[in-house]
């Protein structure tokens, strides 16, 4: 009987503690460790911003995460980006919170679009939300009816969005009709946003315990894990802003025209390449206008034309003309807070024109005339003219190159002989050839 007894208390304590197992489980479970990914969207909005937060709504998804927040502080960006952004953002399964920071920050443009597309809309203390009208959004000016079908594209998008969110409507629409921006507080009141967070801490105790899809976020204690750009999307930003740009088309310019006038010296001509696709990656994927295009290309043209047949500085005047009008126009599609400022494109333009001079004077003289040391040796010696020099000016031939020629008064035909007087310049002064019968060397 003691055997069976104890067999039977043995047996008890084992339903006992299965009983208990499942709270037991559900304790460690509520206890588990969350967390959420944080990244930090900076500047303009272009494509390479695309990528980067489409890679950490992944990333987070692969964590699976409580919660991806998107640190925002922009003044604006490209419309298509935008509305890639946010396709992903109403399209995205797993919460997406927008936290504008930090203060003296702005959603502005593209980045109001973005703040009312996520689950959770959150503010900074001193930042400012709004002023999302196209014309922000484009850079030049479009014709009455081309604008109107914009203002009324943009507004019924960002009223959708709106609408997907359950924020104000009617505030979103005049953001981008009449360009309103508001405060954190004022658009709190305004059910533009849901909270206004101090910081990501005080963020994730505000989100601790709101419903998404049957889900509740555990956020208030859960650890945050910060996803940087990679050094490709940091690379591919940097080329993208239009001083930089810039710096390609003069860098891609330089070396095509130095490698041109100067075959085999192969480092121009290398980076000028690298930089050439590098503008041609940029105008790809960003709105480049291509008459901006033509008119550089015919800047360089130009200069090439400057180099080989040089007409005192007139092509180069014309190229530095058609290389600033080309810059300028280059970036107009960009939006106005991404357009190139003056302060960078008159000295590009002037260094180009300064550049291009001194081809002119010192590489199309080394291509045209070659070692000047010793052409003092050459005087007195004879050369075939080309063409009948005169005082006015003719055509010589000097050791297989040709020179600008004239005489003291005489007049020499051409397939003659002349002697060679001095040398001014490019310019050679020459005589009528006499014979020497001690001296009869040529310089052909």
């Amino acid at each position: 009987m003691g055997i069976i007894k104890k067999i039977s208390l043995f047996l008890l304590g084992l339903v006992l503690s299965s009983a208990n197992a499942p709270s037991v489980l559900a304790q460690a479970d509520s206890t588990a460790q969350t967390s959420v990914t944080v990244i930090t969207v900076k500047g303009a909005i272009g494509p390479t911003t695309t990528n980067y937060i489409r890679r950490g709504l992944e990333t987070a998804r692969e964590r699976g995460d409580e919660v991806l927040i998107i640190e925002l502080d922009t003044p604006g960006g490209l419309l298509n980006s935008t509305q890639d952004i946010v396709q992903e953002m109403l399209a995205s399964e797993m919460p997406i919170a927008v936290y504008v920071t930090p203060s003296g920050g702005n959603a502005g443009s593209a980045g109001t679009f973005i703040t009312l597309a996520a689950h959770v809309a959150v503010m900074a203390p001193t930042t400012t939300i709004g002023a999302a009208s196209p014309v922000s959004m484009g850079g030049q000016q479009q014709d009455t009816v081309m604008q109107k079908k914009i203002f009324n594209y943009s507004e019924s998008f960002i009223e959708n969005i709106a609408k997907e969110r359950d924020r104000n409507t009617e505030w979103a629409k005049s953001a981008v009709r009449d360009g309103a921006a508001i405060t954190e507080t004022e658009a709190l009141e305004l059910n533009v946003i849901d909270f206004i967070s101090q910081d990501l801490n005080e963020l994730l105790v505000q989100m601790d315990g709101l419903v998404f899809e049957g889900d509740t976020l555990q956020t208030a204690k859960a650890s945050i894990n910060k996803e940087g750009e990679t050094f490709a999307e940091q690379f591919f930003s940097f080329i993208m802003r239009p001083e930089i740009m810039l710096i390609l088309t003069m860098v891609a310019i330089y070396g095509i025209v130095g490698e041109v006038t100067n075959p085999g010296a192969i480092v121009p001509g290398v980076a000028g390449v690298i930089a050439l696709i590098l503008l041609l990656y940029g105008s790809a994927t960003m709105p480049i206008n291509v008459a901006g295009f033509v008119l550089i290309g015919l800047a360089i043209v130009l200069f090439l034309i400057e180099a080989f047949t040089p007409t005192f500085g007139i092509l180069i005047t014309g190229g530095a003309v058609s290389f600033f009008l080309g810059a300028l126009m280059l970036f107009q599609e960009f939006p106005k807070n991404m357009q190139l400022d003056w302060y960078w494109l008159v000295p590009a333009t002037i260094m180009t024109a300064i550049f291009f001079g001194w081809i002119a004077t010192s590489g199309i003289k080394a291509q045209f005339t070659g070692n000047r040391t010793g052409l003092e040796s050459l005087i007195g010696k004879k050369a075939k003219v080309v063409d009948d020099v005169n005082e006015e000016g003719g055509r010589i031939l000097i050791s297989g190159e040709y020179w600008n020629a004239v005489t003291e008064g005489e007049e020499i035909e051409s397939n003659e002989w002349c002697e060679i007087v001095r040398f001014e310049g490019l310019t050679v002064t020459v005589k009528p050839y006499t014979p020497n019968k001690e001296f009869d060397h040529g310089v052909n």
